[in-house]
């Protein structure tokens, strides 16, 4: 997040996931009475193709393991923050 931040890509979110399994159908899940390290993230970076392309260099030395998936999207609209009058 913080890299994708420097990087002056547009926007970033991470989402955690309270449970999931990955490629070898290890279930994953955070229980009450510990604490779970190995819990799904996502991270959506939203940007323009060729920014996010030159910013993969960066992400692949971050991901250890995991699924890259790049995506085309319709933004029907962006809005900052409205100002206080």
């Amino acid at each position: 997040m913080l890299k994708a931040r420097e990087t002056h890509l547009a926007g970033a979110t991470v989402l955690r996931g309270p449970m999931g399994f990955g490629k070898s159908s290890r279930l994953h899940t955070a229980k009450i009475l510990r604490l779970s390290l190995d819990l799904p993230i996502v991270i959506e970076i939203v940007d323009n193709e060729e920014k996010i392309n030159a910013f993969q260099p960066e992400l692949n030395k971050m991901i250890g393991g995991g699924l890259v998936t790049l995506e085309t999207v319709k933004v029907i609209e962006y809005r900052g923050e409205a100002k206080a009058e």
